[in-house]
């Protein structure tokens, strides 16, 4: 995933739809881009659009929080990668699976792809994303949200860690065998100044006993490596490494590289 800042504010014309608890606007733009959603949401305003690659014709779906792109269907090299690499260093079946960040869904289904995962967990801290799933506003989005092994909570990740209750509503304090995180751009750039804590000592510790013995952490980042970040997971994990995926960037003409931690629990 590549995310980016622009100083170009986009402007919405007319009024949004009215719904209870958000603001909804789906109009037709154009016949190359079309606005999904709108909505105003306590971290901005959530824009879900679609637009047509004028030199290919394939169909681009990006998301955008306020002037930042959060996310674009053009790169889901990364985000393929972090599940994959997930779940490549675990043994067995029957393996449960905490996702934190639905965004497009490209993590998540590339979980759901592995016979070897039971179940799959997905905590976003805004509704209205899972609601896109389930309405079928993004590619796959309904076959992830109606596969029988997935359940989308809606939540904040952090929240619920600090909580001490974790990431399962349902089953408070329950274990995983794989905990796979994308939300903030790195662990020096978060969406929140709350969100912190994860990314101290305290916060990876609490992440660990989430767990189960020699599960894995995995973590997507924006940011080059950080030996900083690597030594904190140290502190409560082994077999701490990061990978950098690189994949070719079609806006730039040139590659671009995301990062993915990886650590296990001992």
């Amino acid at each position: 995933m590549v995310r980016e800042k622009t100083d170009g504010r986009y402007r919405r014309k007319g009024s949004p739809e009215r719904v209870p608890g958000r603001e909804v606007l789906c109009r037709r733009m154009s016949s190359r881009f079309r606005e999904l959603a709108y909505h105003r949401t306590p971290l901005g305003e959530l824009t879900l659009r679609r637009r047509v690659d004028p030199g290919t014709g394939e169909e681009i779906h990006e998301v955008k929080l306020g002037d930042e792109f959060l996310m674009s269907s053009l790169f889901t090299v990364a985000e393929v990668e972090l599940a994959r690499l997930a779940l490549a260093g675990l043994p067995g079946a029957s393996l449960d699976v905490a996702v934190g960040g639905l965004g497009l869904g490209y993590t998540a289904q590339t979980v759901l792809e592995d016979p070897r995962v039971s179940s799959l967990v997905v905590v976003d801290a805004l509704g209205e994303v899972i609601d896109w799933h389930r309405q079928g506003l993004v590619p796959g989005g309904e076959a992830l949200a109606a596969d029988p092994r997935c359940r989308l909570v809606h939540g904040d990740l952090f929240a619920m860690l600090r909580s001490g209750r974790g990431f399962d509503p349902e089953l408070p304090g329950r274990t995983f065998d794989a905990i796979v995180v994308d939300i903030d751009h790195s662990p020096r750039h978060l969406l929140h100044p709350d969100n912190a804590d994860f990314y101290a000592p305290e916060g990876v510790r609490r992440l660990a006993e989430l767990l189960r013995p020699d599960g894995i952490f995995a973590l997507w980042s924006n940011d080059p490596p950080e030996t900083e970040y690597a030594d904190t997971l140290a502190t409560a994990f082994t077999d701490v490494r990061a990978e950098v995926v690189r994949f070719p960037n079609r806006l730039q003409g040139t590659d671009s590289t995301n990062t993915v931690y990886l650590a296990r629990r001992p």
